[in-house]
């Protein structure tokens, strides 16, 4: 597929707020509410961002804030915890035109994870960031870093603490959503790109970092399309998910429809994984998927037409 030029596209922009088994059906209406409101304010502050004439990865950006300031998703504020009930935080954006990309990973103290992964990008000549080096680099460049308190939200620690509980008796873990935050964005100019915000895995140990922060598995952007994910990221790793989209696209002529189906429903579901996928091409064309339950995501479309999905409904 061929570049598209400068300057012929009207903006999009999608954004997504997780997926799996997404609460008991039907949702509550005030629980739909509040993410149907908070997902239709993410989406619509980054197309205004695109319409103002910033680049991609400025609404990109912009979006995640919105939604890693939130209690509602698993990112930043909203964070599950671990095993030893602290909060780990990972994000990474690609900016598709430069083929440039920052991330950060296992980070506790940075209010805005999905800002310092655009910084490691912008600021440094790295692209990926951890732990305490990642919250120094942070504070060098002017970030808001806040007290691991301020992730450490009380619905959250009885969520960890009824899993341990159950994984203590050899019970079932109860069911939750496989978290994750993102956003892909296509600019007036026709540039692309993508990035992605987590808490990572209910549950996990040892440091365990998934797909979301790792550029092609989780994120991916370049002149053909934008990819964030959601779901089990060992298998988005394993599958480098987000670059297979954009590669078929590339090299086999899919369309982003097409190569978002193949990659999630055929590849990682085939080997035992599930997740979903946003995605853009190059003339703002979306490509949506997911093979949980369900998937919360929000779309703001090359026409200006606003579409918000929660609990397998779309909202006009």
């Amino acid at each position: 597929m061929s570049q598209s030029s400068p300057s012929t596209s009207a903006p999009a922009l999608v954004v997504h707020g997780g997926c799996g088994n997404v609460y008991p059906e039907p949702l509550p209406v005030p629980r739909r509410t509040a993410y149907e409101a908070k997902l239709r304010e993410a989406a619509q502050a980054g197309y205004q961002a695109l319409l103002e004439g910033k680049s991609s990865v400025e609404a990109v950006e912009t979006s995640i804030r919105i939604l890693e300031d939130s209690p509602l998703f698993n990112a930043a504020h909203g964070a599950v915890f671990s095993n030893d009930e602290t909060v780990e935080l990972d994000a990474s954006i690609m900016d598709g035109a430069a083929f440039l990309a920052g991330a950060v990973a296992g980070v506790r103290t940075i209010k805005n994870p999905i800002s310092a992964a655009r910084k490691v990008m912008e600021a440094s000549a790295h692209v990926m960031m951890v732990g305490s080096g990642a919250e120094a680099f942070a504070a060098t460049v002017g970030l808001e870093l806040v007290p691991p308190s301020y992730f450490e939200l009380e619905e959250r620690r009885t969520q960890i603490q009824q899993v341990k509980a159950a994984e203590a008796q050899g019970q079932p873990q109860p069911s939750t959503k496989l978290g994750t935050v993102g956003a892909v964005a296509l600019d007036l100019d026709g540039r692309l790109a993508a990035g992605t915000s987590t808490g990572g895995m209910l549950n996990k140990r040892f440091g365990r970092v998934g797909d979301s922060p790792i550029i092609g598995a989780g994120t991916y952007a370049n002149h053909v399309c934008a990819v964030s994910g959601t779901g089990h990221g060992e298998f988005f790793m394993r599958h480098t998910v987000a670059h297979d989209i954009a590669a078929l696209m590339e090299y086999k002529g899919l369309t982003v429809e097409q190569a978002v189906q193949e990659v999630i429903h055929q590849k990682v579901a085939k080997a035992g994984g599930e997740g979903g996928v946003i995605a853009l091409d190059a003339q703002g064309n979306t490509g949506i998927t997911f093979s949980t339950q369900g998937m919360f995501w929000a779309s703001v479309d090359i026409n200006g037409t606003v579409q918000v999905h929660v609990d397998n409904v779309v909202v006009e």
